[in-house]
């Protein structure tokens, strides 16, 4: 059972379109870092700490797939992992990222539908806090595969309530190994009524 939030994260989670999920980030792109960091916010450290150790320092391009605000931007290029690329489907989110200078190129995009970049153009790819309620389900996972090299690895983190579709779709897919999987654990411990999240970090054959 779903958690009931107030605020900018109750409005997200809520929303019943892509447009009207953008529309809400506009709204809350100025004061996000401040309210995530408040609420304890662990999916960019674990989805960090993942890609760090399963792929090669050194490597890229890598893509911040769902960037938000950026917050994954500089601590990529600081343990060795660039250029890093991002895109998300709200303008005011990568307005604040764009404004950090952490990353080579910020597009637009939303997850889920086609996106433009050649096959294997990423060594890496990761993706925290998306696929979760009211955002992204598997639908947004073809085509962050497509774009991942053979040998490249991608992290995802995702709600427990969604797992069990993931983990179907994942085991299904026969280029796909899983390296790691994290044990259940809260994204936002200051946040009454956080549904659990795993991390999973996955290699392309």
């Amino acid at each position: 059972m779903a958690g009931r939030h107030d605020g900018h994260l109750g409005a997200v989670y809520d929303a019943k379109a892509p447009e009207e999920v953008a529309a809400l980030y506009d709204g809350w792109a100025e004061t996000y870092d401040a309210e995530m960091a408040r609420a304890g916010y662990r999916h960019p450290a674990i989805g960090l700490a993942l890609l760090s150790r399963h792929l090669p320092h050194g490597a890229g391009p890598i893509l911040d797939a769902g960037c938000g605000t950026g917050l994954l931007g500089d601590w990529l290029a600081i343990i060795g992992l660039s250029p890093v690329e991002g895109l998300d489907l709200s303008q005011g989110m990568l307005a604040v990222a764009r404004a950090k200078g952490a990353y080579a190129a910020l597009h637009n995009l939303a997850l889920g539908r086609d996106l433009p970049f050649a096959d294997g153009h990423f060594a890496g790819v990761i993706s925290t806090g998306v696929f979760t309620t009211g955002h992204v389900g598997t639908e947004g996972l073809p085509e962050l595969i497509r774009i991942l090299r053979p040998g490249g690895t991608l992290v995802l983190t995702v709600k427990t309530t969604l797992w069990d579709g993931f983990h179907s779709f994942l085991t299904a897919r026969t280029d796909l190994a899983t390296l790691e999987q994290t044990a259940p654990y809260v994204s936002m411990p200051g946040e009454a009524g956080t549904v659990p999240s795993l991390a999973v970090a996955l290699r392309k054959l």
